[in-house]
């Protein structure tokens, strides 16, 4: 089992608080967000880890994990290209793990259980969350679609899906198995050779998000499950959300 960490992101939204720091390198109550997450992993055995920086490279100088950097150009985007920049180390059991989130050991114990070609971690309680992050918009923000149990769609827009469909929010993290991690190297190399034009939400197929990626290995038939928490989690995309990490994880 190996965990690939996507730390690559700029953090825009957190202003000065990321001008010169990754935003994984953020510090929630004396530890940043990718030594908690290294933390945890440990804690379950998981000791092979790669790190997917981009900016500011020599900022990161945590010890016993690999780096990978993200080779992003202006016409890429930041997490489908920056997650593939780790293509060769997507093989067997592998955690895959945005680099913005806190998420307790329940969280992960639960994805690791899960024998399933991939699974994601999901909160269906996630409404809750944005009474608390009055400055953050769900377009933002990645969703599954559900009927009878089944996934039906992976979108970006809570508007985009009717009241009959139940929704939960994809936390990002996600498990792939063996066959998995074949799988989504396969469909992402082909992507690669031939699509061309908009990609799902995307404007391009250089420009998609993992939800992009999702939502198309979804069509493919993929055997994709969902696991909903039972924990605590938050994403930190603002000073806001930041102040919220650190009343929860203290």
């Amino acid at each position: 089992m190996k965990a690939i960490i996507i730390a690559a992101g700029h953090g825009s939204r957190l202003g000065d608080l990321t001008k010169n720091l990754p935003k994984p390198l953020l510090d929630i109550n004396g530890k940043s967000i990718l030594e908690r997450q290294i933390e945890l992993f440990h804690k379950f055995g998981i000791k092979d880890i790669i790190i997917v920086h981009g900016s500011h490279k020599e900022k990161f100088h945590l010890n016993n994990v690999q780096y990978i950097e993200a080779r992003l150009d202006e016409d890429s985007g930041e997490q489908a290209s920056s997650l593939m920049s780790a293509r060769n180390e997507i093989m067997g059991d592998v955690i895959i793990s945005f680099g913005d989130i806190i998420f307790d050991e329940s969280i992960l114990k639960q994805l690791l259980e899960s024998n399933d070609e991939l699974v994601l971690s999901t909160d269906e309680n996630w409404q809750k969350s944005y009474e608390q992050r009055t400055d953050v918009s769900q377009n933002f923000s990645d969703f599954v679609a559900l009927k009878n149990k089944q996934i039906i769609k992976f979108f970006k827009n809570s508007e985009d899906v009717v009241e009959k469909n139940s929704m939960v929010e994809f936390i990002g993290l996600m498990k792939l198995s063996k066959v998995g991690s074949e799988k989504i190297i396969k469909t992402y190399e082909y992507l690669e050779k031939n699509h061309l034009g908009k990609f799902h939400y995307a404007s391009s197929f250089k420009k998609a998000k993992i939800i992009d990626l999702l939502e198309e290995l979804r069509l493919k038939n993929m055997n994709i499950k969902i696991e909903n928490i039972d924990g605590i989690w938050c994403e930190i995309d603002t000073p806001q959300d930041l102040e919220i990490a650190k009343r929860i994880f203290k």
